[in-house]
């Protein structure tokens, strides 16, 4: 049992995930990443490629046309430079923010945005050349040489298809004049270069299930792990139940101080006594100070009989109080005239005692609405 304990078989609770988070381990793909890096950056060439390449026949053009004054004159060189160079700014722009949003992308979409301090603070484990040797003849390492091998078989493969594919427009490259050569030749090349990117998704879609599954791994915690976590945070539970016991405790001596207030307490007989006040200048309606069932529910009865409260019986209305109403509350609406009978027979048992009334008769059979029926 004891091994069994310390094997790390349980899935990781939602602190343990908190708390991993906080650290800055979560889960993260460089494979989805550079993936998605490089399709973004052959789809902002495909964009911005004209621009850019227009761009930068301007610069070349302005760079071998400049004038004798501005090649002897330092002021008008870097004028010249900084005009050349500000037609570059908008492909570049363009062309950085594409990539930059594809990078961060490929970062948070395992494992969202996480920022922090401790991961980025310095370990001397990080370090140690013995921990450095572990993790170079680990499984990581091996996975990673795994993954290494598969990138450059499946790379190799898309670029042997790919040149393959477009051998024959290569070579009629050679047939086209020298402007429209260039033009269709960064054309294919911006192709094959997304095609070939493009299968990295390949690779991509191997990684991310397995960086979840190693994620989930590493996390994991032992059955007395998963224990201790729910002492600390939901608190030890024998201490808890100790604690409701002596609260319940509390709450039978305030409820047994109050009998001794009660009009009259009705029965099931045995199982289930209600003590019940009506005052009128308090409430509108008769309150429920105890109830119980079984030994509490004979407390009840003893309380009644040494202070002289009138003990009913009556096992339906009994039930129904019992379970629709709480300490201090006030009856149910459907219980009024139920509880009027017994309260009409109280009042004229006190009559009779003081000798001014006949002896009234007992309520018997009291009707208890079908609803409050228990």
């Amino acid at each position: 049992m004891a091994e069994t304990d310390q094997e790390r078989t349980e899935e990781p609770t939602a602190k343990r995930l908190s708390d991993a988070r906080a650290k800055g381990q979560i889960a993260r793909s460089k494979e989805l990443a550079t993936a998605l890096v490089l399709i973004g950056s052959a789809v902002a060439l495909m964009l911005v490629g004209k621009q850019l390449g227009m761009a930068i026949a301007t610069i070349m053009k302005n760079a071998f046309s400049l004038q004798r004054e501005q090649v002897f004159d330092p002021h008008l060189m870097f004028h010249s430079i900084g005009s050349m160079l500000v037609v570059l700014v908008k492909p570049m722009a363009w062309l950085m923010v594409i990539i930059v949003v594809a990078g961060v992308l490929g970062n948070t979409l395992l494992g969202g945005i996480a920022f922090s301090w401790e991961a980025a603070a310095p370990k001397w484990s990080r370090m140690s050349p013995l921990a450095g040797m572990k993790r170079m003849f680990g499984i990581q390492a091996l996975v990673e040489l795994v993954k290494g091998i598969a990138k450059v078989t499946v790379i190799g493969l898309v670029v042997w298809w790919l040149f393959s594919w477009k051998f024959d427009e290569m070579l009629s490259l050679s047939m086209q004049t020298l402007p429209q050569a260039i033009a269709s030749a960064l054309s294919m090349l911006q192709w094959l270069f997304l095609l070939m990117t493009l299968s990295l998704l390949l690779i991509a879609a191997i990684d991310v299930p397995f960086q979840r599954w190693n994620h989930t791994k590493q996390l994991k915690m032992t059955k007395q792990e998963v224990k201790d976590e729910h002492k600390n945070s939901e608190g030890n539970p024998e201490i808890k139940s100790r604690i409701r016991r002596l609260q319940m405790e509390m709450t039978n001596r305030r409820m047994m101080a109050d009998v001794p207030q009660a009009d009259v307490v009705i029965t099931n007989p045995t199982h289930y006594s209600v003590a019940l006040k009506y005052d009128t200048d308090k409430s509108g309606a008769p309150i429920v100070l105890a109830k119980g069932v079984d030994e509490i529910a004979f407390k009840i009865r003893e309380i009644a009989q040494y202070y002289d409260i009138p003990v009913l019986e009556s096992p339906a209305v009994t039930r129904s109080l019992y379970h629709t109403t709480k300490i201090g509350q006030q009856i149910p609406d459907g219980l009024f005239i139920a509880v009027a009978q017994i309260l009409a027979y109280v009042f004229q048992l006190e009559q009779f005692r003081k000798g001014r009334a006949r002896r009234p008769h007992q309520p018997n059979n009291i009707d208890v609405p079908d609803e409050l029926k228990y």
